[in-house]
């Protein structure tokens, strides 16, 4: 639990395929629709100033789209204006969340109903990875950074600390929507990286995506 704020039970949630937020991280947005814009700024006049990261999930056999049953809620601690009214904001990750079901009302955004139980490790201290071989690691990044043209600097990686460092990369790199969601639910750090070792691994074996979390 935060020692500013309360957790609330109730939050206002973008349903954003692709992005991930994770405990402790940053991640940059750009809002420009008027119902996000909306959310941001009632937002900002709680004390919490949350907004709920959750992806959409495909319903087999329907155009309908769900919600993953696990998101994480953000705090704005950063934003500013552009000139023609566009929002640049930074939530950093405060604790995953379990959906319990979306609210009625009257905002243009959706809310939801949300239990915090089961994730206390988001809101302690930042989480080590003892079983992570950096070396072997890093050596695996760098061939699938090569493979999939990506750059990086390798010199802030190497100074990361477990958890900048496996975070960083598991909302950074370009990853199918249901692998961040493996990457999210992965119930520690140790987990997350045995997750990234996976999807780095099939990536470079040009595995397709529907083979990778089965």
């Amino acid at each position: 639990m935060s020692k500013r704020f309360d957790l609330p039970d109730v939050v206002p949630i973008f349903p954003l395929p692709g992005a991930l937020l994770l405990p402790r991280a940053r991640l940059p947005l750009h809002l420009f629709e008027p119902r996000y814009l909306s959310m941001l700024d009632d937002a900002l006049k709680t004390p919490e100033r949350m907004i709920a990261m959750i992806q959409p999930r495909e319903v087999p056999g329907s155009s309908e789209k769900r919600l993953h049953c696990i998101g994480c809620a953000g705090r704005v601690t950063a934003f500013s204006e552009t000139e023609d009214g566009r929002y640049m904001i930074t939530l950093t990750g405060i604790s995953r969340f379990r959906l319990v079901k979306e609210v009625a009302g009257f905002a243009p955004y959706r809310r939801a109903d949300v239990k915090w139980a089961g994730f206390e490790r988001d809101r302690a201290t930042p989480e080590t990875d003892p079983g992570l071989d950096r070396p072997a690691f890093l050596d695996l990044l760098g061939r699938y950074f090569s493979a999939m043209q990506l750059s990086t600097d390798w010199g802030s990686l190497k100074e990361a600390e477990d958890e900048l460092l496996i975070n960083s990369l598991s909302m950074l790199c370009p990853f199918e929507p249901e692998d961040r969601q493996a990457l999210l639910e992965a119930p520690t750090l140790t987990t997350r990286r045995e997750t990234l070792v996976t999807l780095f691994e099939f990536a470079l074996r040009g595995g397709n995506s529907d083979e990778k979390m089965q």
